[in-house]
């Protein structure tokens, strides 16, 4: 490989004329933005325990009052990226979101497209463009760009959930931003989506891409794609069991920014998952096993726990049950690198 010039190569005074008008010479930091064959990265490989989190979660609700929040979220973000640029991944913003019984998240809308994936409790509800999706244990909710949302809680206990955002890729583009709205109290009598679509929303994952809209389904329930990878493993034997989350009435992904998948893990199985240039993190709904990347980096997991991995890595997931399956939600930056040819 070519060593080329160094900033310090260069007089001071030409440096400094440079400084004046705003230039910056390429080759010396050539190889910083432009290495060869693989890209630099910082995602790490990181699990959230949940465990852990949660105390702390619980504690903001006893620190900060709904009126003093909007929305009471612990950012999980990647040191790899800086904590503060609340990052998972390039373009990939997670956080845990609580709401306390009787709170209501007020009604917003915001340009970066959202998915909730539920944790941990019961009688929530968010109303997207006056739509209500009940909030159950794996369910994804989707709140895609522009479309009002708000959060109510009318059952017993907390509940938890994870959100998904593509904030870091809109912020970049100097795009971000929300509008505070009234209450919706005019609202469907039923879950729309899960009433005309209950049946579709999941296909086995091929790889393909197609033109992108909003998917009028907003809520996948998790107790039908749980069923669809069982029914799965019972046809297919000796196959990876992934299926893909998309629009049920073109294939599309659900956001041309992010796609969302499960996979189901039989007793004792491991998975060598294809290795792909995008990063990815992993939600466990159920189970217990482990994480390996390039062999070397092991991190245990178990349910309710939130990982990452870098792209242009071996991943490779084993359930340690020899008993029990284990299913995970995932979520990847595929159709964006689909879209600008680099996947």
């Amino acid at each position: 490989m070519t060593s080329l010039g160094t900033l310090e190569d260069l007089p001071q005074s030409y440096r400094d004329k440079l400084t004046e008008l705003n230039l910056v010479p390429l080759w010396p930091n050539m190889r910083a933005v432009l290495p060869h064959k693989v890209p630099s990265r910082k995602t790490q490989t990181l699990n959230w325990h949940f465990n852990d989190l949660r105390p702390l979660l619980i504690e903001a609700g006893d620190l900060t009052p709904m009126e003093k929040a909007e929305r009471r979220v612990l950012v999980l973000a990647n040191p790899g990226h800086g904590l503060t640029n609340m990052q998972a991944t390039p373009s990939i913003y997670m956080g845990l979101q609580l709401i306390l019984p009787g709170e209501t998240a007020p009604n917003h809308r915001h340009t970066p497209n959202a998915v909730r994936i539920i944790i941990e409790g019961e009688g929530a509800t968010t109303i997207v463009d006056g739509e209500p999706c009940v909030m159950e244990r794996g369910d994804l909710i989707l709140t895609p760009s522009g479309k009002w949302h708000e959060h109510q809680h009318e059952g017993d206990g907390p509940i938890i959930w994870l959100d998904i955002l593509d904030l870091p890729l809109i912020y970049q583009l100097e795009g971000s931003w929300a509008i505070e709205g009234k209450a919706q109290n005019q609202t469907l009598k039923r879950d729309k989506s899960f009433a005309e679509y209950s049946a579709a929303g999941v296909v086995p994952e091929l790889g393909f891409q197609r033109e992108n809209t909003d998917s009028p389904m907003l809520r996948y329930p998790w107790a039908k794609t749980r069923d669809c990878l069982v029914e799965m493993a019972k046809h297919y034997p000796n196959s990876p069991l992934r299926i893909a989350y998309v629009n049920p009435e073109n294939g599309a992904s659900l956001f041309p920014s992010i796609g969302f998948g499960a996979m189901m893990l039989r007793p004792n199985e491991t998975l060598s998952l294809p290795k792909r240039t995008t990063a990815c993190v992993f939600h466990i709904v159920e189970g217990q096993g482990a994480l390996s990347v390039d062999t070397n980096n092991v991190i245990q997991w178990t349910e309710k726990d939130t990982l990452s991995a870098p792209g242009y890595t071996e991943i490779i997931l084993w359930n340690e049950s020899s008993t029990e399956p284990a299913f995970i939600i995932t979520a990847d930056e595929a159709p964006l690198h689909r879209y600008l040819g680099i996947f």
